[in-house]
């Protein structure tokens, strides 16, 4: 699913694959790292990324050692060979669910048509990285 929210300069776009959040309902991947790719329905100037999981208290065992980590953000051209990266950043599990974090946008003159998310670590869980949510910010 995706959808969409449209301001006078701004566009925010929100990448999920099931409408709620509640445990398990995720974009699951084997082990402790991984990426994904996400094509943008236009090209975007890009500000900022939000990543959401869920909760401790919402958490069946009463951690979030599943969620990611440290992540590192990069976009790509249509071809997908060539990628810059954007911004390396913790998700911190002690913090709020949903965190939005400041790209490095200002080193780029043109706008991208995709994102790539690369996980490189989750907090512990060594069978699985669950990703909830991805919003992409931009202009």
């Amino acid at each position: 699913c995706m959808g969409s929210c449209v301001g006078p300069h701004v566009i925010a776009l929100v990448f999920w694959l099931q409408p709620k959040v509640f445990p398990g309902n995720c974009w699951a991947f084997k082990g402790h790292q991984g990426q994904v790719v996400i094509r943008l329905p236009a090209r975007v100037h890009l500000t900022a990324i939000t990543v959401q999981h869920v909760t401790k208290a919402a958490s069946p065992s009463g951690t979030i050692i599943s969620a990611p980590k440290d992540i590192a953000v990069f976009v790509m051209d249509a071809d997908r060979e060539e990628e810059t990266l954007l911004g390396m950043f913790t998700y911190d599990v002690e913090k709020e669910p949903i965190q939005t974090f400041p790209l490095k946008h200002m080193l780029l003159s043109r706008a991208f048509s995709h994102v790539k998310l690369l996980v490189k670590s989750n907090w512990g869980n060594p069978w699985y990285t669950c990703i909830y949510r991805v919003k992409v910010h931009g202009r």
